[in-house]
């Protein structure tokens, strides 16, 4: 995604002057973002809190969309910069800034910030990072658990990650035993490697497909995915709810949107002076079931009564 497709921000016009006055007078801010896709949301909360681009912020977007394997280079060079606040996405990219830096504050959207120990304490985060932890390990579990009740038939469930061996494969195993289905493992980085591993599923053949939490699959490649599961009419489950609404099948989780804007509060509030050990990490408080009825037409599925009547929405 081309940085010109999701820099749109609010004009500095648009800026009450109440959230102005909270900001230091003719100051520039720095935000520097590493990440697989451009997360326009976050931008425009920060423009809701005064921090806008061409006005009083510079966002340093050259990492955004760069490979997972240049991480630990970028990062580096992100930080020669000296910003503000570095935002970052995914366990990787994360590992990546913390390495890169001690000094610069680091905002993360991850799996789970504390078991993966790039902090110490949510309620007080030690160091120099904090974030949004999102219960990705429970949450695929979750799904697994909702692709099964919607395809009861379905024997063999893909398991689709970004990192073999899958971290929490036990727990989704031990699932699918008491299911009575087997999960096969597949994994891609990238889009060749995508392509690759849809392709494979469909030989195998799987009957459907857990795409696990990952800011890769459910970021740039998210789209790519979404379009050759439709190509091969291989069901899926997915992370964020606004891919069923763009044609997915069904996804569960809590909104991308949401976390963004949840990530540019943190954001906004170490711009103005707070220290990272006083801004905690948080959690999404909402999760929703979306159901793409039309897409489940196309793919010949039926969704069951039950499980349609605990959506939050069905697309039509």
């Amino acid at each position: 995604m081309r940085r010109r497709e999701f820099m749109t921000l609010l004009s500095g016009a648009a800026m009450s002057s109440s959230v102005a006055r909270a900001q230091q007078p003719g100051r520039q801010y720095r935000v520097a973002i590493l990440a697989t896709a451009g997360p326009q949301t976050l931008l425009d909360e920060l423009g809701q809190a005064g921090f806008v681009e061409g006005h009083n912020l510079e966002i340093d977007s050259r990492a955004i969309g760069v490979a997972p394997a240049s991480y630990a280079k970028v990062a580096v060079e992100l930080t020669k910069a000296l910003p503000d606040v570095l935002v970052v996405f995914g366990p990787d990219a994360a590992r990546a800034a913390q390495n890169a830096t001690q000094r610069v504050p680091i905002v993360a959207l991850a799996d789970d910030l504390l078991g993966s120990k790039l902090v110490a304490s949510m309620p007080h985060p030690e160091g120099n990072t904090t974030g949004v932890a999102i219960f990705a390990f429970q949450l695929d579990v979750k799904r697994l658990e909702l692709l099964h009740e919607a395809l009861p038939g379905a024997r063999r469930i893909a398991l689709f990650a970004d990192h073999e061996p899958i971290r929490n494969f036990e727990a989704l195993e031990s699932a699918a035993h008491a299911f009575g289905i087997e999960v096969v493992p597949f994994s891609a980085r990238s889009e060749t490697e995508a392509i690759r591993a849809i392709d494979a599923m469909k030989a195998t053949p799987v009957d459907a497909v857990n795409v696990l939490a990952s800011p890769i699959l459910g970021g740039a490649l998210r789209f790519l995915i979404r379009d050759r599961f439709a190509l091969h009419a291989l069901p899926a489950i997915l992370q964020w709810p606004e891919e069923a609404e763009a044609g997915g099948l069904i996804a569960y989780g809590p909104r991308l949107s949401v976390v963004f804007r949840q990530c540019a509060r943190q954001v906004a509030k170490l711009l103005r002076g707070a220290r990272v050990v006083d801004v905690p990490v948080e959690q999404p408080t909402e999760f929703e079931l979306i159901i793409n009825l039309k897409s489940a037409k196309a793919l010949g599925v039926q969704i069951s009564p039950a499980l349609l009547a605990r959506a939050n929405a069905t697309i039509e």
